[in-house]
C-alpha cells in the first residue's frame, strides 16, 4: 500500500510541475508579446495607408468596428481635406472585413469603384478616400 501512495504522490508531484512550467511559458510569450500576435492575425485584418500626403505607411489592425474620418473623434483619424467628419466604418466578423460608407460628401471607392451600398473586402482590395489610399493585408 505504501508503494501505491508514493507513486501517486509522485505523478501528482510530476503534474504540479508540468503545470507551473507551462504557466511560466505562457507568462514570456506574454511578455514578449507573441500570443498578441497570434490572436491580432486570428482575429483582425490589417489595413495600410500606402498613399496619403502625411499618413503613409500608417497600419492598422480591424478586430470589431472602427470608423474613420477627420474628426479627432473618429477611432483613426484621417489627415485628408476630402475626408468627411466621419467617413467611413470598417467591421470585422468572422474573418471577413465589411466597408460601409457613413454619407460622405466626396464618397467612398473600393478598387477604383464607388461604394454605395456595404461592401465586403478582401485582402490587397485598395480603399480611396479622398488623396488617401489605403490596402487591405
Amino acid at each position: 500500500m505504501p508503494d501505491v501512495l508514493l507513486t501517486v504522490l509522485r505523478l501528482i508531484f510530476l503534474a504540479l510541475v508540468y503545470l507551473f512550467l507551462w504557466q511560466v511559458a505562457r507568462s514570456i510569450s506574454d511578455h514578449l508579446g507573441l500570443r498578441w500576435q497570434r490572436e491580432t492575425r486570428r482575429r483582425g485584418t490589417r489595413v495600410v495607408v500606402i498613399r496619403s500626403d502625411t499618413q503613409a505607411g500608417l497600419d492598422f489592425t480591424v478586430r470589431d468596428a472602427v470608423v474613420l474620418g477627420r474628426s479627432p473623434e473618429a477611432d483613426i483619424e484621417l489627415a485628408d481635406p476630402y475626408a468627411s467628419e466621419f467617413h467611413l466604418r470598417l467591421v470585422s466578423r468572422d474573418g471577413r472585413l465589411v466597408l460601409t460608407d457613413l454619407g460622405s460628401t466626396n464618397g467612398t471607392y473600393v478598387n477604383g469603384r464607388r461604394v454605395t451600398a456595404p461592401v465586403e473586402l478582401n485582402r490587397g482590395d485598395a480603399i480611396q478616400v479622398g488623396k488617401t489610399v489605403m490596402e487591405v493585408k
